[in-house]
C-alpha cells in the first residue's frame, strides 16, 4: 500500500484538482490511499467564520455561503473541457452528485453552529474547520471517479480515533489501526487530512498542518511501503528559497536529521509525521506535483544527509527574553522549574534557551499572543527584559565561512553553538 497526501496548494483550484488526476495516472493507482487537505485558504476562511460567530455577528452565515460559492466555482470550472480530460469524463462529472454533496456539507455546518451551546472555543473550532477537508475531498473524489479512476470516499472521522483534546488531539492507536485496517485494506480510497473523532463522535483535529500526520497514521496502520507528500516545491531544500540564495535539493535525509530540522522550525515536514514512519521504517518522499517523475527527497533510515551541506532555517517575529534573579542568586533547578511552568501556562514555543549562573535567555514563538501574560507571571519573581520582532537563525552542519556570512551586517543578540548546530538570535 502507498499513501499520497495532497496539500491545500495542490487542490486550490480546478487546475490543481485536474493535476491530482494527472499525478495519479502518471504514478499509478494500484493499492493507493489519498489524503486531501482543505482547498487553498479555506481553513483561514473558516477561522474567520468562527471569529464572526464568537462576536455575535450573524454575517458568519454569509461567510459560509461565500465559501460555498468559491467551491462551486471550482466545480463549474471542472465541468469544462481542459487538457488531459476527455468529453466523456466531463459529462460524467456534470452528472455526479457533487453539488448536492457540497450543499449537504454546508447545511450541516450551518446547523451545527446554530445549535451550538458550547463555550469551548477549541471544541467549536474543530467542529467548524473540519468542513473544509470534507468539501475538498468530496470534489476530488467525484472528479477522479468521473475520470475513470474509481476511488472510494472515506470519512476520516470513522478512521482516526482520538481523545477529546480539541485542536491538538492525541491518536488512540489501537482503535485507529483497527478501523483503518477494517475499512481501507486493499481498495483505492480518498480521505481527509487533519481530522478525526473522539469517543463521543465529535470531530477533533490533529493540529495545524496535521494532514501530513494523517498520511503517516494511515501508512503506519496499513504497513505501507511509502508515503509521498506532493508539494509545489521539488522536494526538501536546504533552505527557504524566499529567504536564501542558491538552495540545494536534499536527496536523502535520515529520519533523525529530518526530526532535528522540524524541531528547529523547517516547515516542509510536520514534526509528528516522522515518528510513526520511523518506527516501521516507512520512507517518506517529498515530491513536486508539477513534475511528478522527478526524484524529490526521501526521508529514510539512511546514515547521512545526501548531499552533505549546511541547512539554514529562519523563524521570524520571535521574542527574546533575558531572565535573571533579583538578588544575584543562582538560577538553579527551582528557578528553572518556575520559568518553565510560566512558559507552559502561556503556551510558548521555545526555539532556543541558554543559561548561566545568574541569567536565563530564551527565544520564543508567541503563537497565541500571550507575551504579556508570560511577562506578568515572570516579573513577580525575576528581573525580565524582552525584545520583540527578532529572528532566530539556525544552521545545521555549519562551516566556518557560513558562520561569517550569516553574522555579517546583523545585530546578534545571542549566539549558541553545538557540534552540529549554530543558532543566532538577530535583531533585524
Amino acid at each position: 500500500m502507498r499513501i499520497y497526501k495532497f496539500g491545500g496548494a495542490s487542490v486550490k483550484d480546478a487546475d490543481g484538482v485536474r493535476n491530482v488526476m494527472n499525478v495519479l495516472k502518471t504514478m499509478g493507482t494500484d493499492k493507493l490511499g489519498v489524503v486531501i487537505s482543505a482547498m487553498g485558504k479555506t481553513t483561514n476562511a473558516l477561522e474567520a467564520v468562527i471569529a464572526s460567530y464568537e462576536s455575535n455577528d450573524t454575517s458568519y452565515l454569509d461567510l459560509i455561503d461565500q465559501l460555498h460559492e468559491e467551491h462551486l466555482v471550482v466545480v463549474e470550472d471542472l465541468k469544462k473541457l481542459a487538457h488531459g480530460v476527455n468529453e466523456a469524463s466531463v459529462l460524467r462529472f456534470r452528472e455526479s452528485e457533487i453539488n448536492k454533496d457540497l450543499k449537504a456539507i454546508v447545511e450541516s455546518l450551518k446547523g451545527e453552529m446554530l445549535r451550538n451551546k458550547s463555550r469551548n472555543y477549541s471544541f467549536l473550532y474543530d467542529q467548524v474547520v473540519s468542513h473544509g477537508e470534507l468539501m475538498s475531498s468530496k470534489i476530488v473524489a467525484a472528479f477522479l471517479n468521473a475520470c475513470e479512476i474509481p476511488v472510494v470516499w472515506k470519512d476520516a472521522r470513522q478512521l482516526i480515533m482520538t481523545d477529546n483534546k480539541y485542536r491538538d488531539a492525541t491518536v488512540d492507536w489501537e482503535q485507529t489501526q483497527e478501523q483503518i485496517q477494517k475499512h481501507c485494506a486493499d481498495e483505492l480510497f480518498i480521505t481527509q487530512g487533519f481530522i478525526g473523532s473522539d469517543e463521543n463522535g465529535f470531530t477533533t483535529t490533529l493540529g495545524r498542518e496535521g494532514s501530513d500526520y494523517t498520511a503517516a497514521i494511515l501508512a503506519y496502520s496499513l504497513n505501507a511501503s511509502e508515503v509521498s507528500i506532493w508539494k509545489d516545491v521539488p522536494g526538501v531544500l536546504n533552505a527557504d528559497p524566499r529567504v536564501f540564495n542558491n538552495t540545494v535539493l536534499l536527496e536523502k535525509i535520515p529520519y533523525d536529521e529530518a526530526i532535528e530540522l522540524a524541531f528547529y522550525g523547517a516547515s516542509v515536514i510536520h514534526p509528528k509525521t516522522l515518528q510513526p514512519l520511523q518506527e516501521k521504517e516507512i520512507p517518506l518522499k517529498v515530491k513536486s506535483f508539477i513534475n511528478p517523475k522527478e526524484q524529490g527527497s526521501t526521508i529514510t533510515s539512511s546514515k547521512s544527509l545526501v548531499p552533505t551541506t549546511p541547512c539554514f532555517i529562519v523563524r521570524k517575529n520571535m521574542v527574546f527574553l533575558r531572565i535573571s534573579s533579583r538578588d544575584f542568586s543562582f538560577i538553579g533547578e527551582s528557578s528553572i522549574s518556575d520559568i518553565f511552568h510560566e512558559l507552559s501556562e502561556s503556551k510558548m514555543q521555545v526555539g532556543l534557551l541558554q543559561n548561566s549562573a545568574i541569567s536565563f535567555s530564551l527565544c520564543l514563538e508567541d503563537k497565541y499572543n500571550r507575551i504579556s501574560t508570560l511577562l506578568e507571571g515572570l516579573e513577580g519573581k525575576f528581573k525580565v527584559s524582552h525584545v520583540t520582532g527578532v529572528s532566530l537563525y539556525t544552521i545545521r552542519h555549519y562551516a566556518g565561512d557560513t558562520i561569517q556570512e550569516m553574522e555579517e551586517g546583523k545585530n546578534v543578540l545571542l549566539k549558541q553553538r553545538t557540534q552540529e548546530t549554530l543558532q543566532l538570535v538577530v535583531q533585524e
